[in-house]
């Protein structure tokens, strides 16, 4: 049987990711499929990977991810905010580095919603003086 060393929940926009760290070598899955053809974009995938990086643990663990919701960069987000907070469950001595750089905030920023009577959450429609 597989144990999960820590588990953690990372938000970013409309992304939701849930992160299972096991003890391994140091592979990434992410929705059954590896980090390199999950995110064939470099910057997501360096971006899931910073929590490992900081903590000096890249190959260390076996990192099981499942996001959904949101586009690649929200995922990204979120995958790195649930690694932070499962590393973090493996280990509290990690919990002052990740803070510091930031990986245990959950971003606010979110799409604003579209008004009525707007053209968007705050474009008007074109004016027409006659």
């Amino acid at each position: 049987m597989i144990k999960n060393l820590g588990i953690g929940t990372g938000r970013r926009k409309t992304s939701v990711a849930r992160v299972y760290i096991r003890d391994g070598s140091g592979k990434i899955i992410i929705n059954d499929k590896d980090i390199a053809v999950y995110f064939p974009q470099g910057e997501h995938a360096q971006m899931v990977r910073q929590p490992l990086m900081v903590t000096s643990s890249e190959n260390k663990f076996d990192v099981l991810i499942n996001v959904y919701g949101g586009g690649s960069n929200g995922q990204a987000g979120a995958c790195r905010h649930g690694l932070a907070r499962a590393l973090c469950q493996v280990d509290h001595t990690n919990y002052s580095s990740l803070r510091a750089n930031g990986y245990l905030t959950r971003d606010p920023r979110m799409v604003e919603r579209k008004k009525y009577g707007l053209a968007g959450a705050r474009r008007r429609f074109q004016f027409s003086k006659r």
